[in-house]
């Protein structure tokens, strides 16, 4: 099937903002409102009128499509939380075919997944209280069935947590056929209670941590050794040292186990392996930047070749075509991407932005809120650039002028191939009391057209709230959504011709 993204029955509408604004395609609404969530709130809306609003949206277009944006998201995107939910809502409103038991068996990639689909398939179909689930549809069942037969005894006690649904209960909902006899004695443990408690550096360090020790000098070199053999050991997860660089050079570890550290983290393959969302690294850096330790310098060289390595593969643009990077810095962009991050859409478009940079032999870049003002800094380091955007937060003012990048480049008559705006699209403009209420960026596009026709304008989109502030396919404008470096993937269909959905539609189930 092909999910044709261009809108023939586009309308007009207007943006959270008030500003005139475009709508999308179910389809197009769809992919950009699931890849840019974490299903917690956002500036304009919260997370049960996201949902709500995602859900509509799947009663909107093919079935396929669903299941397809579901093993995108999760192979691709590498979500966790909206594949789960766009799978459970399939499985409520599809059934006849083998589709959502495919969807299911290939998307599921960790055992907890398995426990969280079912406990959404209760919450979306209201089975609660005595209603809990006692059956599911067969084709949720042979899904299930066939994620039960991916993971091993280590992999479903790591994530037999104690949840509202439990592995046991699935085991017993599902009822999967063991492939084999050692299964069998798997999933027999799962219903007794006897998994063998799977040995992992947190069961380590903490069994280590209810040890007595006779002060607590000896207490800490315990703790150093343990974190030492772990990095020799090789069974640190890739985000597991991301995520404890403090609790390793706090813990006193060795510059020959910091320098092991520093090798994985750069490691190409490990990169690749890993498959971290590019704010992961942002997040690192910002943890290591405020601490007092010699090898702090040599840690965040690493993770600057890391976040490089992560797009290794993006093909960037050479010497010969001008592009303009443009990063939305206004209020809106102010908001964690989920509850429990330090993470703001603000980063992401400004890291989404610099990794660009990075990969462009010929690029102007810089940030707009009330004002449009460029900035001017190096290509070899994305995270030390970020920062440096953000050191100058507030520069620009908390407006979303985007009109005033494209008035820029009319003024100058600069010449720009591409023009990348990183931005929540709630564009309007804020000085319309004082100026003629229909310059908006729409309109300075078309303008702008006029003087370099070949000129291409690409919206990332980071929240994807369902409308535009131009009409995408149109005049050569694109929009791109999510927070993965995987949305430059889109970017290169996107140049050679494909639609922003054609990576969706390759998908074969």
């Amino acid at each position: 099937m092909k999910f044709n993204i261009f809108n023939r029955n586009v309308t007009k509408t207007v943006n959270h903002e008030g500003a005139k604004a475009y709508t999308l395609t179910p389809e197009v609404e769809l992919y950009a409102a699931v890849v840019t969530t974490m299903l917690s709130d956002t500036f304009y809306e919260k997370a049960d009128d996201r949902l709500i609003r995602i859900q509509a949206l799947i009663g909107k277009v093919d079935p396929v499509f669903v299941a397809k944006l579901a093993i995108y998201v999760r192979e691709r995107m590498y979500l966790r939380s909206a594949p789960v939910m766009l799978l459970g809502e399939l499985a409520k409103v599809h059934n006849g075919d083998g589709l959502v038991g495919k969807a299911v068996g290939r998307t599921i990639q960790r055992p907890d997944e398995i426990t969280e689909l079912l406990a959404y398939y209760q919450l979306t179909n209201q089975r609660t209280g005595a209603k809990k689930l006692n059956r599911i549809s067969k084709q949720l069942q042979r899904g299930l069935s066939t994620a039960f037969n991916k993971f091993d005894e280590y992999q479903f006690a790591k994530y037999n947590r104690n949840a509202a649904v439990k592995l046991r209960d699935a085991l017993f909902l599902v009822h999967p056929k063991a492939k084999d006899e050692n299964q069998q004695a798997i999933f027999n443990k799962m219903v007794t209670g006897t998994l063998e408690t799977p040995y992992t550096w947190e069961t380590e360090l903490s069994a280590l941590g209810q040890m007595p020790f006779e002060d607590v000098t000896a207490k800490e070199a315990a703790i150093r050794t343990k974190w030492e053999e772990l990095i020799d050991s090789g069974r640190l997860g890739y985000m597991a040292i991301l995520r404890n660089l403090r609790n390793m050079l706090e813990a006193g570890i060795s510059g020959a186990h910091v320098e092991k550290i520093c090798t994985l983290l750069a490691s190409d393959k490990a990169v690749q392996k890993a498959k971290q969302l590019p704010f992961r690294f942002l997040s690192a850096y910002r943890e290591l930047k405020e601490l007092p330790f010699g090898h702090v310098p040599i840690l965040i060289d690493a993770l600057e070749n890391a976040v490089s390595a992560s797009v290794a593969n993006l093909r960037g643009f050479d010497a010969d075509t001008n592009v303009v990077i443009a990063c939305d810095v206004s209020g809106s962009m102010q908001k964690p991407v989920s509850p429990r991050s330090k993470v703001l859409l603000y980063d992401i478009g400004l890291l989404l932005g610099m990794l660009l940079q990075s990969k462009c032999r010929n690029v102007v870049s810089g940030m707009f809120g009330d004002r449009w003002q460029t900035v001017t800094l190096p290509s070899r380091s994305v995270l030390a650039n970020v920062d440096e955007f953000y050191r100058r937060e507030g520069e620009v003012g908390y407006s979303t002028n985007g009109y005033l990048v494209i008035d820029d480049l009319i003024r100058r008559r600069h010449k720009a191939d591409k023009v990348m705006l990183f931005t929540d699209t709630q564009l309007w403009n804020s000085y319309a009391a004082h100026e003629n209420s229909a310059v908006n960026i729409s309109a300075k596009w078309l303008q702008y057209k006029t003087l370099f026709p070949d000129a291409r304008l690409y919206l990332f989109d980071l929240a994807g709230y369902g409308n535009t502030p131009l009409c995408v396919e149109k005049d050569d404008v694109y929009l791109i959504a999510g927070w993965s470096d995987k949305l430059f993937d889109v970017l290169q269909a996107l140049e050679e011709g494909q639609t922003t959905l054609s990576a969706i539609e390759q998908i074969v189930l």
